[in-house]
C-alpha cells in the first residue's frame, strides 16, 4: 500500500555525531514544525567516520555507525507516533573505494579475481585498458620510488593503511613478479586524471561507479531499502545524481516497479530552460530549480549587471559568466585535464566504431578528441538522454560531424555506438558539474549568491511574471516536486544568500565599502580573492577565523588559478590566510564590517522571510534543510553539514529568529494540500498570489530600493483578511509581508 505523498519534508544529515537515535530524539520538535516526512541522508553502511553517507561500502545493512536497522525501526516508530514518515536518500551511482579496501567486499573480490569475479559486472571498468587490470592510483610517488613501502602480508599486499587482496597462488612470488600478476595495477596518484580505467563520481577517485542498469546489480544494491519500504519503515526515496546513470529513465521505471510507485524525487539539475523529462516516473526534482527561481525573483538583475562592471574594475577580472563556464568546461577535457581519462575512453570507443564500418573509417584519434572537447565545452545542459538510434543517409564529411551524429544516434545502432552515447551523456554531466559549478563558479563571482548548484549567473534576476509562469507550470505538471532553499550541497545557505542579494541593490556603495576595507587591511595582491573574502564575511558574519580560512582555501583551490588541491602554492595560500587573519584581528576593520552588516540586516531579513514564505507556499513539497527554520548562515561543505542542536531552548532566540521560526510553523500549519495557484497583479516590489480563494501570499522583493522609494508597497484585495503572521486584520489594502486568510465580514 502506497502511503500519502509528503506535504513538507525536513532533511537530516546523519553521521556518527548525529545518529538515528539523535534523530528520534528530535522528532517531537520536528513534528511541531508541521512537516509530514523526515528526509534522511544515505542510510547504508558507509566509510568509517563518513559525515555524509554517500561513500557506501555495504548495501546489505543499515549503517552500524548510525545505529543499525534496529535504530532505524525505532526512529520510524517514534515518527509514526507523531504522524511523521520517512524518506531515504538512495545512492545508485557509485560505491566507495575505501581504506582499507576490504571494507567494500564486492570490490575486494574483483581486485582478487579480476574479470572472472562474480562481482565484475557490478563496476564500470574498462578491462581492455592497462592489460586487463584496474588502475588504482593510490601511491604517493611513482611505483619505483615506493617499492620498499609495499609489504606482502599472507594473502594481502599492504601500502600504509591500504590493504589489497592477492591473486590466489601469487603470494610466494618476488615482489616485481607479484605486482605484474595482480588484477590491479598500483600507480602514482597523479596518473588518475589521464589513465584511470574505471568510471568514478565526477573526479573523485575513491568513488567507483556502479552498473545499476544491470538488474542483478539493482536488486543487490537496492534490496535492503526496498524491503524496508515494503515493511512500512520507509515511505519514499530521494535519488542522488541520476545524471551519472547509464539510463536514468530506465532506472526510475525499475525503482517505481520495485517499490510499487513510492514517492520519489531525483537530484536532477535543470539549467536554463531545460525541463524534467515528462516520461520519468517520479514526482519531480529535489528542488534546485525552485531555489533558482525564488532567489532570482528576489534579485535585482539590473543591479547585478552594474555590480559586474564594478567587480571587473575592482578585481581586473575580464570576461563574462558564460565565458568562464566555457573555459572551465574546456579545461576538464584537455589532454591533462581532470576528466581526460573519461575522454580517453570515449576516444577508444570511437576508434573501435571506426574500424567496424568502412564508411566511418579514417577519423584520427586526435581529431576525435578535439571534436569531443569542443562539444563538451559548448554544451548547454548537464547531459542528453539518448533516444532510440536511427540510421541516416548522411555520411559524415568531417570528424566533428561524425562525433555529433554519433552522440545523437544518427549513425545507427551497435553495442559500441550505444555505449558511446551512454558514456558521452555520463561524461557530459561530469564536465558540467566540475567545469562550471566546481571551477567557473569559484573564479567569476560578482555576486556570490548567484553561483549556486543549478544557478545561472549569466542571467541574473527574474521578472515576477516569469516567476509566476514557472509556478503555474509546476502546479500543472509536477505538483509534488520538492522545492528547496538550502541543502547539504548549497555553497551558501538561504540566509547567507539573502544578505548577499542586498548588495545587488547598492553596487556603488558596496564597492566603496570594499575599497575602504582593503585600505584598512593593507590590500591583497589577488584582488579577486579579496572580493571573495569581503562577500564571504558579509554572508556569514560573524565568523570564526578557522572557519573563514577553511572556506577561502577550499574556494581558491577549486578555482585552480593560483593554487589547487593537487598542486598547492604554499606561498600564495599563506598570503591569503594571513590576510584573512589580519582582517579579523583589526578592531577598527571588524567594527566597520559589523556596522555594514548591521546596515544590511533589515533588508537581508526581509529577503530571508520573503524567500521562506515563497518556499513554503508555492506549488510543490517544501524540503527544509536542518536548522533552516531559524537563521542559518552556513557555507560550502563541510561547513553546512554540522549537526544541529535541536534541544537548544527557544527562550534566547533573537527577534529575527523568532519571526522566521513563527513564519515556518505558521506556513507549514496551513491545511494541505493548498489550493490552486493564482498570480495577483502587484507593485513591482511585491510577489503576490493566492492558493485557493481564501489564502493570499504577499512577499517583498528588492527591499532596499523600496525603502529608498519612501512609500510602502501595498496590494488591494476585496473583502476582509487576517494576517496569520501578525494576527492583524485588513480590509481593502494590505501591507507586506503577509500570509492572509479570508475572514467573514
Amino acid at each position: 500500500m502506497i502511503s500519502p505523498p509528503p506535504t513538507a519534508t525536513y532533511r537530516l544529515q546523519l553521521q556518527p555525531s548525529f545518529t538515528l537515535a539523535d534523530a528520534a530524539a528530535a522528532v517531537p520538535y520536528l513534528a511541531g514544525l508541521g512537516i509530514s516526512h523526515l528526509h534522511l541522508s544515505p542510510l547504508l553502511e558507509a566509510t568509517p567516520g563518513s559525515t555524509h553517507g554517500y561513500d557506501t561500502v555495504d548495501h546489505t545493512r543499515i549503517s552500524e555507525q548510525l545505529g543499525g536497522e534496529h535504530a532505524l525501526r525505532a526512529l520510524a516508530a517514534t515518527a509514526r507516533e507523531h504522524r511523521l514518515r520517512l524518506i531515504a536518500d538512495i545512492v545508485p551511482n557509485h560505491m566507495a573505494v575505501p581504506v582499507p579496501e576490504r571494507l567494500n567486499h564486492p570490490l575486494w573480490e574483483v581486485l582478487r579475481d579480476g574479470p572472472e569475479s562474480r562481482y565484475a559486472h557490478w563496476f564500470d571498468i574498462d578491462w581492455a585498458a592497462h592489460g586487463g587490470r584496474i588502475l588504482l592510483p593510490v601511491l604517493g610517488d611513482r611505483l619505483g620510488a615506493v617499492l620498499d613501502q609495499l609489504k606482502v602480508d599472507q594473502d594481502t599486499l599492504r601500502y600504509y593503511d591500504h590493504v589489497f587482496p592477492l591473486r590466489p597462488g601469487t603470494a610466494h612470488l618476488p615482489l616485481r613478479q607479484l605486482l605484474a600478476r595482480q588484477h590491479y595495477r598500483l600507480a602514482w596518484w597523479r596518473l588518475a586524471d589521464t589513465e584511470l580505467n574505471y568510471r568514478r563520481f565526477f573526479t573523485i577517485n575513491d568513488l567507483i561507479a556502479l552498473r545499476v542498469e544491470d538488474h542483478e546489480v539493482f536488486r543487490a544494491t537496492h534490496g535492503v531499502l526496498l524491503r524496508l519500504h515494503a515493511e512500512g519503515v520507509l515511505d519514499g526515496f530521494r535519488v542522488d545524481h541520476p545524471d551519472g546513470l547509464a539510463d536514468p529513465r530506465g532506472y526510475l521505471r525499475c525503482l517505481a516497479e520495485s517499490s510499487g510507485g513510492a514517492y520519489t524525487v531525483v537530484e536532477k539539475i535543470l539549467t536554463g530552460l531545460e525541463r524534467l523529462p515528462e516520461d520519468w516516473p517520479c514526482a519531480g526534482t529535489t528542488g534546485y530549480d525552485a531555489l533558482r527561481h525564488i532567489d532570482g525573483v528576489l534579485t535585482d538583475g539590473a543591479g547585478v549587471r552594474r555590480l559586474t562592471e564594478l567587480y571587473g574594475r575592482y578585481t581586473d577580472t575580464r570576461g563574462t559568466a558564460a565565458e568562464a563556464a566555457r573555459l572551465g568546461r574546456a579545461e576538464m577535457t584537455v589532454p591533462h585535464g581532470e576528466l581526460a581519462a573519461e575522454l580517453n575512453r570515449l576516444v577508444r570507443l570511437a576508434e573501435r566504431i571506426c574500424t567496424e564500418e568502412p564508411e566511418l573509417a579514417d577519423h584520427a584519434p586526435l581529431q576525435i578528441r578535439t571534436a569531443l572537447c569542443d562539444l563538451f565545452t559548448h554544451y548547454t545542459v548537464y547531459r542528453p538522454y539518448p533516444f532510440p538510434a536511427e540510421r541516416t543517409i548522411v555520411t559524415p564529411e568531417s570528424t566533428k560531424q561524425f562525433v555529433e551524429l554519433l552522440t545523437q544516434g544518427h549513425l545507427g545502432s551497435s553495442p559500441a555506438k550505444e555505449e558511446f552515447r551512454t558514456r558521452f551523456a555520463q561524461t557530459a554531466s561530469a564536465v558540467a558539474a566540475k567545469g562550471v559549478e566546481d571551477t567557473a563558479f569559484y573564479r567569476w563571482y560578482p555576486l556570490l549568491s548567484l553561483n549556486e548548484v543549478g544557478g545561472d549567473p549569466a542571467h541574473p534576476g527574474l521578472d515576477p511574471a516569469d516567476f509566476h509562469h514557472w509556478c503555474e507550470d509546476i502546479q500543472r505538471n509536477w505538483p509534488l516536486t520538492m522545492t528547496a532553499l538550502s541543502t547539504h550541497d548549497t555553497k551558501r545557505s538561504a540566509d547567507a544568500r539573502a544578505r548577499l542579494t542586498v548588495l545587488a541593490e547598492l553596487p556603488e556603495q558596496w564597492v566603496a565599502e570594499c575599497t575602504a576595507w582593503s585600505e584598512l587591511a593593507g590590500g591583497l595582491a589577488d584582488r579577486n580573492a579579496e572580493w571573495l573574502l569581503w562577500q564571504t564575511l558579509v554572508a556569514a558574519w560573524p565568523i570564526e577565523p578557522d572557519r573563514l580560512v577553511g572556506i577561502l582555501l577550499k574556494s581558491v583551490r577549486e578555482a585552480k588559478l593560483r593554487t589547487g588541491w593537487t598542486s598547492p602554492d604554499a606561498a600564495y595560500e599563506t598570503a591569503v590566510t594571513d590576510y584573512a587573519h589580519r582582517v579579523l584581528a583589526s578592531p577598527e576593520l571588524v567594527d566597520r564590517i559589523a556596522r555594514f552588516v548591521a546596515f544590511l540586516e533589515p533588508f537581508a531579513q526581509s529577503n530571508s522571510l520573503s524567500a521562506a514564505l515563497l518556499h513554503l507556499t508555492l506549488p510543490g513539497v517544501p524540503d527544509l534543510y536542518q536548522g533552516s527554520e531559524k537563521p542559518l548562515y552556513t557555507l560550502v561543505d563541510p561547513d553546512n553539514r554540522a549537526p544541529v542542536d535541536f534541544a537548544a531552548p527557544e527562550v534566547g532566540l533573537t527577534d529575527f529568529a523568532r519571526r522566521k521560526l513563527h513564519l515556518t510553523r505558521t506556513a507549514l500549519g496551513l491545511a494541505r494540500p493548498l489550493g490552486p495557484y493564482q498570480p495577483l497583479p502587484a507593485d513591482p516590489h511585491l510577489i503576490a498570489y493566492q492558493r485557493g480563494p481564501d489564502l493570499t501570499i504577499i512577499a517583498t522583493r528588492l527591499p532596499f530600493a523600496l525603502a529608498q522609494r519612501g512609500e510602502q508597497a501595498t496590494l488591494d484585495l476585496p473583502g476582509h483578511w487576517r494576517d496569520l503572521l501578525t494576527d492583524r486584520q485588513f480590509t481593502g489594502t494590505v501591507e507586506t509581508v503577509a500570509l492572509l486568510t479570508r475572514e467573514s465580514p
